[in-house]
């Protein structure tokens, strides 16, 4: 049932395009209307990546900001790949935060390391990095999204999560 439903949202959709004025041509001239490159959004919007004050964390320094979601609640996840293999990844933040981290997986490997105190009714995730292995089960990496940038791949993604504005650090 639901599926009829939406397959009639779309023809319904698709009959509204169809009719609307301006859609067809003028005086049954063959123009049609191809959208360019200049006219299209970009696959993968520019970000800026984050400073390490608003990241709450030093960032590795080899590492590529790939991209950033909205977590919720005043918060993002900001990615950054990097071409170092995952147990290298985990040793810097182990030095860098004086704290060993938690295992959350062995397979694929994932580890997380808290960088502040969590608050359900304020935050949708504890602040945190977070480190996992792309190579696992034989995979090449993580696919860069930037089409033709180098690396192709990326071996470890590194997520962070900081506390949003005015929260207390650890």
């Amino acid at each position: 049932m639901a599926r009829m439903s939406c397959t009639a949202a779309v023809l319904l959709i698709a009959a509204a395009v169809v009719a609307t004025p301006g859609a067809q041509s003028q005086q049954g001239s063959q123009e049609t209307t191809t959208p360019t490159a200049a006219t299209l959004p970009p696959l993968f919007p520019e970000q800026q990546p984050p400073t390490e004050q608003e990241l709450g964390v030093s960032v590795y320094p080899a590492s590529v900001f790939l991209t950033s979601y909205d977590a919720g609640r005043g918060q993002r996840f900001y990615l950054y790949g990097a071409t170092v293999g995952f147990d290298e990844m985990v040793a810097y933040y182990r030095t860098l935060l004086r704290d060993r981290g938690t295992t959350v997986y062995d397979r694929p490997r994932v580890h997380i390391f808290e960088i502040g105190r969590y608050n359900e009714r304020t935050m949708a995730f504890p602040p945190s990095v977070t480190v996992k292995d792309y190579t696992w089960g034989g995979s090449p990496g993580y696919l860069n999204p930037v089409p033709g940038a180098q690396p192709e791949r990326f071996p470890t993604v590194i997520q962070i999560v900081p506390a949003p504005q005015g929260a207390a650090s650890r």
